[in-house]
């Protein structure tokens, strides 16, 4: 049985993201995995890194202390998944405060004379589901920042055998019938994760 961590981000529960959370999770449940549902907004994670911890980034393993609940969810999991908006092309400040805090030293990397070596090798499976207010073009045109930190950044740290990324761009005019498509979409990408 496949142990996976969904990390979701969004606030409000009548979003359209609510919907693709709730899809991520109906779809891994029928699987039969072992689904940890983290609703960082619902369980009231704070997303700012304090002066204090900080300080302690890189001591280690201390550095854990004022999230070790969150690490150990982490470290359990075999699959992560990460349900969010694009908000001004980045994270939700929840899902970055996250990675902030929790992706720490000792637990998503270990440096190496200098270099990020991946720490997060336990997961093997890693997947995001997300929604764009803009075009694809105007995402790409920026950057698209969260589309290379899922890609790049947390693929390093992790290095899993299989990853998805779900984008609905142009959320803001998608009707009905473009939303379902999506729902659709994210059913058969976790469904093949």
């Amino acid at each position: 049985m496949t142990r996976a961590l969904i990390l979701y981000a969004h606030p409000c529960p009548e979003s359209f993201n609510a919907a693709v959370h709730r899809v991520v999770v109906e779809t891994l449940e029928a699987r039969g995995w072992q689904v940890d549902d983290c609703d960082l907004n619902k369980e009231g994670f704070s997303p700012v890194l304090t002066e204090a911890e900080r300080r302690g980034y890189h001591d280690e393993p201390e550095n854990i202390e004022p999230v070790r609940a969150y690490v150990e969810r982490l470290r359990a999991a075999e699959a992560l998944v990460l349900v969010f908006p694009v908000w001004n092309f980045g994270y939700p400040a929840i899902l970055k405060g996250f990675l902030d805090r929790v992706f720490l030293p000792g637990v998503s990397f270990k440096l190496v004379d200098g270099k990020v070596k991946p720490n997060l090798t336990h997961i093997r499976k890693l997947a995001a589901c997300t929604t764009y207010g803009g075009t694809r073009t105007r995402a790409f045109l920026a950057g698209d920042p969260p589309r290379k930190t899922v890609t790049r950044a947390i693929w390093h740290v992790c290095r899993p055998e299989k990853m998805r990324y779900t984008a609905l761009y142009d959320l803001n005019r998608a009707d009905d019938a473009a939303r379902a498509r999506h729902l659709a979409r994210v059913k058969r990408e976790m469904e093949a994760l």
